[in-house]
């Protein structure tokens, strides 16, 4: 017989904050022995970035410096 385990989300924390003048959603949570982070875009809801660490600052940590980056290059075109 196989047993499967489940994993239930605990410390559930979730913010929104501004980057690269972009308005982005921040939640992160532990799952596991494990933090996990997702970086969304508010105004689309579309996931960014995720990040994983040993703590909620690292998994945040990397999971913002992957929006960064991916914010960064995103071109901008003014109204007409």
């Amino acid at each position: 017989m196989q047993s499967e385990t489940v994993l239930r989300a605990e410390d559930y924390r979730r913010r929104r904050d501004r980057l690269e003048s972009w308005d982005i959603g921040i939640a992160s949570y532990k799952l596991g022995g494990r933090y996990c982070c997702e970086v969304d875009n508010v105004s689309a809801g579309a996931r960014l970035a995720r990040g994983e660490g040993a703590t909620r600052e690292q998994a945040e940590a990397e999971a913002l410096n992957r929006a960064r980056q991916m914010l960064v290059r995103t071109r901008v075109y003014p109204p007409r």
